[in-house]
């Protein structure tokens, strides 16, 4: 792994976010209100096979949104994480037929995600309903891999 290839997903994944946060939890400071929805993906929770570099940023992206959720809760912004893992796309759709196979029996509904998972996943966060959840990852397509 070239130090450029880490630099650039840490750089989009975790910087990129931080930044957006940053920006975005001044106005929500000022309002006592707000919601911070990442999106980190499974791999940040289990790691992966030759993805050092993303596992890596989304991780921290789900430990940062655990530290803002704790430093920015007392001003009513709540900030979670959502960690989709295979989600049926047009670049998975790009993925050896093997692999996706392999992927679809680690999921618990023996089938990938859709986009509108993760979109309705973001809705609940964003929404009232959602008012006492705060520093969480949600895990988005039926991923139940045993021991992770």
């Amino acid at each position: 792994l070239k130090d450029d290839d880490w630099d650039t997903v840490l750089d989009a994944n975790l910087r990129g976010a931080f930044v957006a946060m940053r920006a975005a939890s001044r106005g929500m400071m000022k309002r006592r209100w707000g919601r911070i929805i990442n999106i980190a993906s499974v791999v940040g929770l289990t790691g992966n096979k030759g993805q050092a570099n993303y596992a890596a940023s989304k991780g921290g992206l789900i430990a940062l949104t655990k530290s803002v959720a704790k430093e920015l809760g007392s001003r009513n912004i709540l900030a979670n994480a959502i960690a989709p893992g295979f989600i049926e796309t047009e670049m998975t759709a790009r993925i050896p037929a093997v692999t996706r196979q392999v992927a679809r029996r680690l999921n618990s509904l023996q089938q990938g995600g859709q986009p509108v998972d993760v979109a309705e996943t973001v809705a609940f966060l964003a929404s009232p309903a959602a008012g006492g959840v705060v520093g969480r990852v949600l895990r988005v397509c039926g991923q139940n891999m045993v021991g992770q």
